[in-house]
């Protein structure tokens, strides 16, 4: 058996958050913290709320604060968790039930970089090409999941998240400004340079520390000042 201390809460009721205490037969269900999650809510309390979808890492929707880290339950080993193991909802976002963070405002702000590709020129017959150089520029940038781990877990965010883009957001904006295809690297750096939208960032790197895929929000943050510091000069 193995004890999860788990952050419940439900709008509809008229109480406060509280913390519901689960025994999880460890031989009943999978390995993994998603798993003992689906068993809790099948076996114990239907009424026991979270976002799960691909259980392969990849769709970022189980992102949670567990043990104190911000991570996914699908990828989780509940062999690596402390007893007992303590599971939240994204710090610095308001909480729809349980362990389901609303999203909204963070994917208002990854729309307003315009993430795609922005081309001026006539589109070709065929596919717009890139060489294997220009391929690996976008490498530690397409990997992201927009699971918000990273800005979840960014204290510029906490205190400045309604004008600071944060660096899920930022490291998509980076990803545009390398790709060689795109067209309007200007017109990008023009919407990122503000003292708020890029410039709160204070290389703290929980970003880098919390990321999933493993991937350094902060280094292509760093980039981008790099970029708008290189076109100043």
């Amino acid at each position: 058996m193995k004890v999860f201390e788990i952050y419940r809460y439900d709008p509809d009721l008229e109480c406060n958050p509280r913390i519901g205490t689960f025994e999880v037969d460890l031989d009943a269900c999978g390995p993994m913290v998603l798993d003992a999650l689906i068993w809790i809510k099948n076996t114990v309390d239907s009424t026991f709320t979270f976002r799960r979808s691909c259980r392969e890492g990849i769709c970022g929707s189980c992102a949670m604060n567990i043990d104190g880290t911000n991570w996914l339950a699908c990828t989780r080993f509940i062999v690596d968790l402390a007893t007992p193991a303590t599971i939240y909802p994204l710090a610095n976002m308001r909480i729809i039930k349980d362990l389901v963070p609303d999203l909204t405002h963070v994917f208002s702000q990854y729309a307003a970089i315009r993430p795609w590709l922005r081309s001026k020129s006539p589109p070709p017959e065929r596919e717009r090409l890139q060489s294997p150089e220009e391929r690996s520029r976008l490498d530690d940038h397409y990997e992201c999941i927009l699971c918000f781990c990273c800005t979840s877990g960014c204290p510029s965010h906490w205190w400045n998240g309604d004008r600071f883009l944060g660096p899920a957001v930022l490291l998509q904006a980076s990803r545009w400004l390398v790709d060689s295809r795109d067209e309007a690297t200007g017109e990008r750096l023009d919407e990122l340079e503000d003292p708020f939208r890029l410039y709160r960032c204070h290389t703290i790197l929980n970003c880098t520390r919390t990321c999933p895929k493993g991937l350094n929000p902060g280094k292509s943050i760093a980039n981008i000042k790099r970029m708008l510091l290189e076109r100043r000069t």
